[in-house]
């Protein structure tokens, strides 16, 4: 298998870099210091691996060229050989590492996320299963250094919960995270069977970018708010403040309800976060769908309908559906310290399909 390179777009990035770094040492101004930093931050990894890429090709010439003439003794040739193995696995790593930081971008991968978790079939099993899915995700952001704020909830009648949506923040979530939007199956005996019968239930997971006023404006016009008493934990305070805020974009109909700060004016501003993020979302799915009408990808086709993983407590066992993976180690995955293994293959898989949908592989 060989990897075509396009030289003159390697020769810009080089070029790009080369002038960025020349220009943040006579940059004064802060914002364009950050700005150019930035920029040779994202250039640096591509570019180093332009000029290993380059070297290994180097190197493989004068391997070749050894080999071929008649003058080279035995055991010079013997390394010429090995040096010739060793450039081509090189220069093969090299340019898939290449070709897969020229592929398009998606805009929303640093952004935050909202995170919706619906118990699905299952009854108070399927809301116990939308609870261990909340902490997982909650465990997983923690060891990235990301803040997960719960912005409303539905409790189930014997715990874990209807209904959650959280926000989480930090940098590149939604790349870590975007795969995770399908229906989630959980397989177990619940607390509450006597016959040790395994039952199986499923919650429904949605991971929305986060969305600024840039992205998408809402206009007043469209939109109708509702104050009300917030439900649940709070004590005496939830009884006599109308502090949650329900939001109602009229031309399409979503709703969302956001209840969790005490402070009226807080659940308003998240409300409009969370709009903002299914509109947002809304928009992305109509053109992925526009986009891919004459094709279905196997990773990240976004139908959150789909069923995209099983966790079988029996077996320890957890099996993404996607890409055939299975893994026997449930109690670490559910501590959020597997999940970067299967995010890992599922964004391998993804950059696959990409890369074959141009023809370079």
């Amino acid at each position: 298998m060989s990897l075509q390179l396009p030289q003159d777009r390697l020769d810009s990035i080089v070029a790009r870099h080369a002038a960025a770094s020349d220009a943040i040492n006579h940059a004064t101004e802060a914002v364009r210091v950050v700005e150019l930093s930035k920029e040779i931050a994202e250039l640096d990894p591509v570019v180093a691996a332009i000029a290993a890429w380059r070297k290994a090709q180097a190197g493989l010439e004068e391997a070749l060229a050894l080999i071929d003439d008649p003058s080279t003794d035995a055991e010079m040739r013997d390394l010429a050989y090995e040096e010739r193995d060793a450039s081509r696995a090189e220069i093969e790593a090299r340019a898939r590492e290449i070709l897969i930081a020229l592929l398009p971008k998606d805009a929303a991968d640093e952004r935050g996320v909202i995170l919706e978790i619906r118990a699905g079939t299952g009854g108070d099993e399927a809301s116990l299963f939308a609870g261990d899915l909340l902490r997982m995700y909650q465990r997983y952001a923690a060891g990235k250094g990301w803040s997960v704020d719960v912005l409303t909830e539905s409790e189930g009648t014997m715990g874990g919960f209807k209904e959650v949506i959280a926000e989480i923040s930090g940098k590149g979530v939604y790349a870590r995270l975007k795969y995770e939007s399908g229906v989630h199956r959980v397989q177990r005996v619940p607390d509450t069977e006597t016959s040790g019968r395994i039952h199986t239930s499923a919650a429904t997971v949605a991971m929305l970018p986060l969305a600024g006023e840039v992205d998408v404006t809402l206009d007043d016009k469209d939109l109708r708010i509702d104050t009300m008493r917030a439900q649940g934990a709070g004590g005496q305070h939830v009884n006599k403040t109308e502090s949650a805020v329900r939001l109602t974009h009229i031309p399409t109909g979503i709703v969302v309800l956001v209840q969790d700060e005490r402070s009226q004016h807080k659940n308003k501003a998240r409300a409009y976060d969370l709009m903002r993020a299914k509109l947002y979302d809304m928009e992305r799915s109509r053109a992925d769908a526009e986009r891919s009408a004459d094709r279905r990808s196997q990773v990240g086709s976004g139908d959150r309908s789909e069923r995209i993983r099983t966790y079988n407590f029996p077996q320890g066992r957890i099996t993404d559906h996607r890409i055939n993976l299975t893994l026997y180690k449930l109690d670490e995955m559910m501590q959020g310290l597997v999940l970067d293994e299967v995010i890992d293959a599922l964004t391998a898989q993804r950059q696959a399909e990409l890369l074959a949908e141009q023809g370079r592989v």
